[in-house]
């Protein structure tokens, strides 16, 4: 995979972003809901048997959209019912097994859906970081592709390849921010699981459903740090945008201005995927027994945990 010179980059990023024309669109909500995939805790508790970090929800809620919690281990039905109502979702980062997880169950699930309503001309967006981003791999390949790199605590500037140019993700991102992203060490690795260049091109089913957007390398193994669909609305990162404005816990998360803007301006393209979908609750009424607003999030960082807030379900 070729690397872009930053030189060029620039070039064809100023030039993508000079020809965007701001068009208004009749079929946009501006109201969107996105759901947040809970996953279980390795240690349950009496009405505490998942989570959610409350840094994905404030990363979406700052972007303009409202967020409802989408529980593990329940009916499939269930989650039809609440695919209908919702424009979006976010698989995000943690621990939990990508094969037999209700984490892992519930993602195939809205996976699926979100590639039959694509197919069908219902907008759909699926995100999926660090976690999620593993998850969609092992969804879309049919098996687990990934390989150890030493990679679970460093921040790192992403080594664009000669798609991003072209790419949806990026493509409405300042040059200076892209600069930024590609010279400084503003993206948050926290994995010890990769999908490696290798891995990926022998796969076919990868090939063929994702572009590469940047990759890393932790010394020895490149491996892929973004991704989107060449036609569906699915992205994803290895890294992680929420922390760089919300997590405090680690030293090595960046909270320059660049890295706060990246979390903003990741958070923003989703959150306008999001609004391209016109799902609904029956009702407003209907909407806000489901938000997360329903559920108070609590402090989490005095006890080791990498996440300064949760929120947690029974």
């Amino acid at each position: 995979m070729r690397v872009l010179s930053l030189a060029y980059l620039l070039v064809a990023l100023c030039g993508i972003h000079a020809a965007v024309v701001p068009q208004k669109d009749s079929k946009r909500n501006d109201r969107p809901i996105i759901g947040v995939l809970a996953q279980e805790l390795k240690n349950p508790e009496p009405k505490r048997n998942s989570y959610i970090a409350a840094s994905y929800v404030k990363t979406l809620e700052a972007a303009g959209a409202r967020v409802i919690p989408v529980m593990v281990n329940r009916p499939e039905e269930e989650y039809r019912q609440l695919f209908k109502s919702i424009n979006g979702i976010l698989l995000p980062g943690g621990g939990a097994n990508l094969l037999t997880s209700g984490y892992a169950k519930a993602a195939g699930v809205f996976y699926k859906l979100a590639l039959e309503a694509n197919s069908q001309g219902d907008y759909f967006p699926v995100w999926g970081t660090c976690l999620g981003f593993e998850q969609l791999l092992v969804i879309t390949s049919g098996e687990n592709l990934l390989c150890r790199t030493n990679t679970s605590g460093v921040s790192l500037p992403l080594e664009f390849t000669q798609d991003v140019t072209e790419s949806r993700l990026f493509k409405d991102f300042p040059p200076e921010l892209m600069t930024s992203l590609a010279t400084e060490n503003i993206t948050v690795n926290f994995h010890k699981w990769s999908i490696s260049m290798e891995n990926f091109t022998k796969s076919e089913e990868l090939k063929k459903f994702y572009k590469i957007l940047s990759t890393n390398t932790d010394g020895n193994i490149e491996f892929i740090s973004t991704m989107e669909a060449y036609d569906y609305p699915v992205y994803g990162t290895q890294w992680h945008p929420e922390k760089n404005a919300f997590e405090w816990s680690q030293t090595y998360y960046p909270h320059t201005p660049s890295a706060i803007k990246t979390t903003f301006y990741m958070a923003d393209f989703f959150v306008n995927e999001a609004k391209k979908s016109l799902h609904s609750f029956a009702s407003e009424e209907e909407a806000q027994k489901h938000l997360i607003y329903n559920h108070n999030p609590e402090f989490s960082g005095a006890i080791g945990s990498s996440f300064l807030q949760k929120y947690y379900f029974d």
